[in-house]
């Protein structure tokens, strides 16, 4: 069987099927590798005889730039589609087009993001197994320890970090091929938490976890203040300089998306790691405002099918 990746149209009333026919058609893929997930009525400029295949839908439910129940189900069905293909060994990797929380919500999934539809569909063959949410750009690579939380329910803990930690070291040395990994910890609080003036967190969570990961032989450094942290990674970054970390482990979504998105919001790839098939998708959201515009950048998305056809060879 030829590998091939699975890309799902996502909100058709973002930008989804816009950026997927506009990067398709300047990549000229073969059709041996690609599969869309949607309907054919939303890819009528395609350059190349990709098979599509075919989720239930109505042109009438089409109302650019507004959140609607039907997006939002058509939307679920797309990934639940992409997630059967994959536990039936059908796709290797999975792309995905923005899709609206709020939709899923509309539609009556509860589910806080794409990454946790994914996670709870796919057939895992290890209890070990864990989505996590990764953003790439080049070797500029961000763990969010935490993903779509209210800021006052973030608590990282001693296990969290073990965990967390011990996964990304096992995804960069399995997925990305880096032998020994080094791994960069933002603090919680500012100042890495001062000496415990700022907050307790960094001596009584992160320095027993630093130690105990570092006794398995994963290379981590201590809490440090995450502003000195992305500020030397964003002068490396514009330099066009290889990092001093291979991954940096930020506690929460803006404190590790803020630093990537400002320097390359064009050419970052979230990545879902940590289970048996990647998936990609672009770092920006459904772009209602100018949607059915024929206006929309295809630069992130280029880089996530990018991304999503290198893994095919790992």
């Amino acid at each position: 069987m030829n590998k091939r990746i699975a890309i799902t149209s996502g909100d058709f009333n973002g930008i989804g099927p816009e950026i997927i026919i506009k990067s398709l058609n300047k990549l000229k893929l073969s059709a041996d590798n690609i599969v869309l997930i949607g309907s054919k009525a939303l890819f009528p400029d395609i350059s190349n005889d990709f098979e599509i295949v075919e989720i239930p839908f109505n042109k009438e439910w089409i109302n650019y730039g507004k959140e609607t129940k039907e997006a939002g189900e058509f939307s679920y069905q797309c990934l639940l589609k992409a997630c059967e293909m994959a536990n039936n060994r059908q796709i290797n990797a999975i792309v995905t087009a923005p899709v609206s929380k709020n939709t899923l919500y509309m539609a009556g999934h509860n589910f806080s993001g794409q990454t946790e539809v994914i996670e709870k569909n796919l057939v895992k063959t290890s209890p070990l197994q864990k989505a996590e949410m990764l953003f790439v750009s080049d070797d500029f690579r961000i763990l969010l320890l935490t993903r779509h939380l209210p800021l006052k329910d973030v608590k990282i803990t001693k296990e969290l970090l073990i965990d967390k930690i011990t996964r990304i070291n096992n995804v960069l040395i399995h997925n990305f091929g880096i032998n020994n990994p080094k791994i960069a910890l933002c603090s919680l609080n500012p100042h890495a938490g001062e000496n415990g003036i700022l907050g307790k967190e960094e001596i009584e969570e992160f320095e027993p976890a630093v130690t105990s990961l570092r006794n398995t032989g994963i290379d981590v450094t201590f809490p440090m203040p995450a502003d000195t942290l992305f500020a030397k990674a964003a002068k490396k970054f514009l330099n066009g300089e290889k990092q001093n970390f291979d991954v940096y482990c930020a506690c929460y979504h803006d404190q590790g998306l803020i630093p990537i998105k400002v320097l390359a919001m064009d050419k970052t790839v979230n990545m879902t790691v940590g289970l048996n098939v990647i998936r990609t998708s672009p770092a920006h959201g459904t772009a209602y405002d100018i949607a059915g515009k024929n206006s929309a950048d295809e630069s992130s998305m280029i880089c996530a099918i990018k991304q999503a056809l290198k893994f095919l060879d790992t």
